[in-house]
């Protein structure tokens, strides 16, 4: 088979063979294979991206260095729904389709978010942590029943927790920039912010990070809970101050956090989150489930061969690629 060019595979469940791969060779590319486990330099980023025309990536920073030195590259598609660790506009300047793959793992996701919600409920993890320390912790938790969970946010993922959360007997608000007309989910009464974290038992954060949403639970926003609430995030870790965070836990103005996402991952060694009881950090595997992951990779393949067709389905910027500012 003539080879069509090469495309680059960053996410570090994908591996040479697999479904994903062959579906790439069958449409007559190469396949270069450079796992994302932890950080990786910018120019570890253009090696990898050496010649490449297209790339299947990881959550890794594709910026504008990146992208002009990178001259060949006219695809980059996300296997996950967020984008915000790729600059778009410079990759629009530069002629690159970059497309996500928007609910892609709502299902894992949501599912995540009430092993969470549930988690710091029943104080699961300090106490299993304790009798794995020789104790035998018999202080109780609170049920989900009856509670007010707010949703940050109403993409796919929160839109699937809903009905989770509603067969638990919770009631369910839920803060949005989405119009009122696209707001059809039953049994959610939608409010601000600020009466959302009065209100709210459990707070979860399902908001793509934007500069409008970056730090959006400051100190200010978390003084707004109730002191007996607990806060859960699977979105994006700026979305949340993390020191202020860390400050209200340690000092009993907030009961705890679940969070599955940071601001800097993997968690630095100096992180404010570390050591703080009533503070839960998982490493963002909400929406890693085999079930999510084969969907990811194989809808990400489809979409990445659609966007060097020059048919994208999910592109962020195709529309912009061409026109003079």
């Amino acid at each position: 088979m003539t080879t069509t060019g090469t495309v680059l595979v960053t996410t570090d469940h994908l591996v040479p063979g697999d479904e994903v791969d062959v579906l790439l060779r069958e449409a007559g590319w190469s396949t270069r294979h450079r796992p994302l486990r932890g950080a990786r330099t910018e120019d570890d980023l253009v090696a990898a991206l050496d010649g490449a025309a297209g790339a299947l990536i990881a959550n890794e920073p594709v910026t504008a260095a990146v992208l002009a030195r990178a001259p060949r590259l006219r695809a980059v598609v996300r296997t996950g729904v967020g984008y915000d660790s790729v600059d778009v506009d410079a990759a629009t300047a530069a002629g690159v389709s970059v497309s996500n793959l928007p609910g892609v793992n709502a299902g894992a996701v949501a599912e995540y978010t009430l092993a969470l919600l549930l988690a710091q409920a029943r104080r699961l993890v300090p106490v299993a942590t304790a009798v794995a320390a020789g104790g035998w912790p018999r202080e109780g938790g609170t049920e989900l029943r009856g509670k007010t969970l707010g949703l940050v946010g109403l993409g796919a993922a929160a839109r699937a927790v809903v009905p989770l959360a509603q067969a638990f007997g919770m009631r369910v608000v839920c803060t949005t920039g989405v119009p009122p007309a696209e707001r059809d989910v039953p049994g959610v009464r939608f409010v601000e912010l600020d009466e959302l974290l009065a209100t709210s038992d459990l707070v979860s954060v399902h908001t793509a990070l934007t500069p409008r949403t970056r730090g959006l639970l400051d100190a200010a926003a978390l003084a707004r809970m109730k002191p007996t609430a607990h806060l859960v995030n699977t979105a994006r870790g700026a979305v949340v101050d993390e020191a202020a965070l860390a400050d209200a836990v340690r000092a009993g103005r907030l009961a705890g956090a679940a969070l599955d996402v940071t601001a800097t991952e993997p968690l630095p060694a100096d992180s404010p989150l570390r050591g703080v009881d009533g503070i839960t950090v998982t490493s963002h595997l909400a929406g890693q489930t085999a079930e999510a992951r084969r969907a990811a990779g194989l809808e990400g393949a489809r979409e990445l061969l659609a966007a060097l067709r020059g048919e994208p389905r999910h592109s962020l910027n195709a529309h912009l690629i061409g026109r003079t500012p």
